[in-house]
């Protein structure tokens, strides 16, 4: 094997590699009727739209003219549903609901509009033509608060919508009951988003009226309480995700007796869910019956797989070599379908076999999701989860660390060299970086780049209280974990990267910290360049432009209003200390960012360069908020790279 200084490497993996690559799964749709198996999955190749693909045999559904996409809370998710061999999704070129069946060409249920938008689907079990949806309304867009967000039923026959509950700031999981005869539903208001303070109700539904009758709140009792995800394991019995012990683990409701109870007699310190930044998260599914539901929660970072007794809460750890689990869907009574994240390959879609006998077996389903290159297993740098103790209150601070990687090197050629390193903040903020391969990681680490994912105090996963270190401490406390979580891996006892070129990059909230690390850090040399894309600069600006979904959240995450404040946020904007940016800096932009608009990249970006700073600012036509086409993938990565090679001034 050769040797090389680090970061100097060559390596197989290209941008176009990682183009392709991004062809990902997106979710997993089950017609209950017949257990057939469909997904989503994004195509780079074709403009980032959103196919809706028959997993067995690979064919679309739709063709290339529509985007089985929606733009409710900016973020979307679960634009399908398929029932009875129909599939309805929201094309989110035009915002209508369209119905597909067979070979057919789709025809449009809901009306034509400029303004509504659509996610969330359930089908009525016995009425199949009736849907529930979330519905958006963007007719008044005066401010961020004047968008109304609702629960409808739309008449897929008559192709008519109509108001079915309202009152609430958002709404999410309308699920009807097996025998058509209630509805649940997750709701919460401004300023909290739904890991912070949500309710779970419950209604009669009358299908002669499309109304529902007698609502009760069943759970959910305030801001210190956050409850998700509810879904039927019977005609009676609902099943949800309680926050309350400190930790989101599973309750149910028997609708019999209008009482919740948790399903464990004591609680399990983790997270079954993590927080609902999109439309269709599913941690569990019910199977035999509804007598037990298979789980995933996280452990130390990773997904753990349970089966659980839904009447005495005993549960059996299903060993697995998935370390992150989503999209849990039943299929039958003994099988559920699952996106699975591997250490060392693309995710899979899954198939979840429980036998009589209690074994458990997984077989990947033939989805066609992965269109990437397949390269040797020896190139790729396995995730390797750390816990930092940081000074000076030693509070931890969770991390993935992936060493250089790549088997035609055997180190540097360089005496006592450590290798440059980059520290990836996730969005969110409270996100979360997992163990999950990302072809990025790797296009780095087989460069001979050694790579930390920092899971700052805020981060999901660890528990409520993790998450609620961020709590009035946006732009202090996740800065300071990733400054001191770079120090600390560079120090004995670990030693393992170089101090002196480490750079930061991050994404929308993970951009505002990478932000801040080189403007309002504690020690502004801590990183030899920057990243940012789509990240914020002026926290006073956002609320002006940002969308609803997340507009009261600087609240909770600044600690109150900006007219009680407006010196936090003004401190906190990281375009009020531009002018202590000594660190190079890159800033990636999609033009049509409703999430975090251009201006807050340019405002910045002017800042620094009025006063000769080194900055570099790329902005993407035709991109919102995460870049989904494939010629924006391969720029921004070349263009990244390149910028630290040019900054560490690495001889490559």
């Amino acid at each position: 094997m050769a040797t090389a200084p680090y970061g100097t490497w060559k390596s197989p993996i290209q941008a176009e590699n990682l183009a392709k690559a991004s062809v990902h799964l997106t979710d997993v749709l089950v017609d209950a009727t017949n257990g057939k198996i469909y997904h989503t999955e994004s195509r780079p190749s074709e403009g980032g739209r959103i196919a809706l693909v028959d997993t067995e045999s690979g064919k679309e559904v739709v063709g290339k003219e529509w985007n089985v996409r929606t733009g409710v809370h900016e973020y979307g998710g679960a634009a399908a549903v398929v029932h009875a061999g129909r599939a309805y999704f929201s094309n989110i070129v035009d915002g209508r609901v369209y119905k597909v069946e067979g070979n057919g060409e789709p025809v449009p249920v809901t009306p034509e509009s400029k303004v509504l938008r659509f996610a969330d689907f359930d089908v009525h079990p016995v009425h199949n033509h009736i849907l529930v949806s979330i519905l958006e309304d963007h007719t008044d867009k005066t401010t961020p608060a004047s968008v109304t967000n609702k629960l409808c039923i739309i008449d897929t026959t008559a192709q008519t919508v109509s108001v079915l509950v309202s009152g609430a700031d958002f709404y999410a999981s309308p699920r009807f009951s097996p025998d058509g005869l209630r509805l649940a539903w997750q709701q919460w208001s401004l300023p909290y988003m739904p890991w912070q303070s949500a309710e779970i109700h419950v209604a009669d539904f009358a299908m002669d009226s499309l109304k529902v009758t007698n609502a009760v709140r069943i759970a959910g009792d305030g801001a210190t309480n956050s409850v998700n995800f509810p879904s039927w394991a019977t005609a009676s019995t609902l099943l949800f995700t309680s926050d309350k012990s400190g930790y989101q683990n599973p309750w149910k409701y028997d609708a019999s007796i209008r009482k919740a109870v948790p399903v464990f007699s004591e609680p399990v310190k983790e997270d079954f869910g993590e927080p609902t930044w999109v439309f269709g998260f599913s941690p569990y599914a019910v199977v035999q019956n509804g007598a037990k539901g298979l789980f995933t929660s996280f452990r130390d970072g990773r997904s753990v797989l349970y089966l659980v007794d839904l009447d005495n809460g005993q549960r059996t750890e299903i060993p697995s070599q998935f370390v992150n689990i989503s999209s849990m869907r039943r299929v039958g009574n003994d099988k559920v379908a699952f996106i699975g994240d591997l250490v060392d390959a693309p995710s899979e879609l899954v198939l979840c076999t429980l036998a009589s006998d209690s074994t458990t077996s997984f077989s990947t389903l033939s989805s066609h999701a992965s269109a990437g290159p397949t390269f040797s297993k020896s190139l790729y740098s396995i995730a390797q989860p750390v816990t930092l103790s940081a000074p000076p209150d030693a509070r931890p601070i969770h991390a993935v660390y992936y060493p250089p990687t790549n088997p035609d090197y055997s180190g540097s050629s360089i005496a006592g060299e450590r290798p440059p390193c980059v520290v990836h903040v996730h969005g969110g903020p409270t996100a979360f970086s997992g163990h999950a391969f990302d072809l990025t990681t790797q296009y780095y680490t087989s460069r001979g780049w050694a790579w930390l994912s920092v899971n700052f105090g805020g981060s999901s996963g660890y528990g409520r209280a993790y998450i609620e270190r961020l709590s009035s401490n946006w732009g202090i406390v996740d800065i300071e974990d990733c400054i001191q979580a770079s120090k600390l891996i560079s120090q004995a006892p670990y030693s393992l990267i170089d101090p002196k070129r480490t750079v930061i990059r991050g994404g929308s909230a993970g951009g505002y910290t990478a932000l801040g690390a080189v403007s309002m850090g504690s020690d502004l040399t801590t990183f030899a360049a920057a990243t940012s894309m789509y990240g914020i600069s002026d926290l006073r600006r956002l609320l002006e432009d940002t969308h609803k979904f997340e507009s009261g959240y600087p609240l909770d995450l600044l600690g109150g209003d900006i007219s009680d404040i407006p010196e936090v946020y003004e401190d906190r904007s990281p375009v009020t200390h531009a002018d202590k940016i000594v660190a190079p800096l890159l800033i990636l932009q999609g033009e049509m960012d409703r999430v975090v608009p251009k201006e807050q990249a340019e405002i910045i970006y002017e800042s620094i360069k009025r006063r000769g700073g080194v900055v570099e600012y790329k902005l993407y036509p035709g991109e919102g908020h995460g870049f989904r086409k494939e010629e924006t993938i391969i720029d921004s990565l070349e263009r990244e790279r390149n910028f630290y090679e040019r900054v560490l001034k690495l001889a490559v």
